[in-house]
């Protein structure tokens, strides 16, 4: 069994407010998830953002998932490894 990294930072997930665009992903980023996540799943994760810890800057969710740091999704949170931003998939 592989060992799951230690948490550094539990990150609250929020939406975008009404009426404010949210920041565009690369296709880059959504051509690596669209084998393990829906197409649908993406588009509504896309109107969803982090503050990330590591980058001390606001990122699209999709971003944040798709981070070698990124551990897990619970309950609204993420756990995040606060270590690489380099993308994993």
């Amino acid at each position: 069994m592989s060992e799951t990294p230690e948490i550094k930072h539990k990150v609250p997930v929020k939406d975008y407010p009404e009426g404010t665009k949210p920041k565009r992903v690369s296709k880059e980023v959504t051509e690596t998830l669209k084998g393990v996540v829906s197409t649908k799943k993406i588009g509504k994760l896309k109107k969803q953002y982090v503050e990330c810890p590591v980058l001390k800057e606001d990122r699209n969710f999709v971003e944040c998932f798709a981070c070698k740091s990124h551990i897990r999704r619970v309950m609204g949170e993420v756990d995040c490894a606060g270590g690489s931003t380099e993308f994993q998939i």
